[in-house]
């Protein structure tokens, strides 16, 4: 089609119903959806931040100590604050959402969908205790 066809009786326009902006805030189904698709925002976040503080590593101690003190300040704080709570629902989210991207079998049978989102959020939360256990002890 051209940038700017010429419309006769035998050719009309298209009709294209009018959408709003904000259409995903009538249902609250889609508004989960769309909430969920921008947590995504802040997981990106945590990851440039580490791939930062590797960074910040890399370049030597006086380096390092500087980014420290950056993430001590309110506002990092205060955003790292909201970041996880997205990134907690995120990850909830996606583990509700397991059970239909991997369909696994036994044999003839279908494995549960509660259990293997059980399994994902046991798998979870063990690694976190563990990783919370190393962190802390030392």
């Amino acid at each position: 089609m051209s940038a700017n066809p010429q419309h006769t009786p035998y050719h009309p326009r298209w009709y294209r119903a009018s959408m709003p902006i904000f259409w995903w805030m009538r249902r609250w189904i889609h508004a989960r959806f769309i909430l969920r698709e921008l947590t995504s925002i802040f997981v990106a976040g945590y990851a440039l931040v580490y791939l930062l503080q590797l960074r910040a590593l890399g370049l030597g101690p006086e380096a390092y100590a500087r980014f420290l003190d950056l993430l001590r300040s309110p506002l990092s704080i205060s955003l790292h604050g909201v970041s996880l709570v997205f990134v907690i629902y995120h990850s909830i989210t996606w583990f509700n959402l397991a059970p239909r991207a991997l369909a696994l079998r036994i044999g003839d049978r279908r494995v549960p969908d509660k259990v293997i989102a059980g399994l994902n959020f046991v798998a979870w939360i063990s690694i976190s205790a563990a990783l919370a256990w190393v962190t802390l002890k030392g």
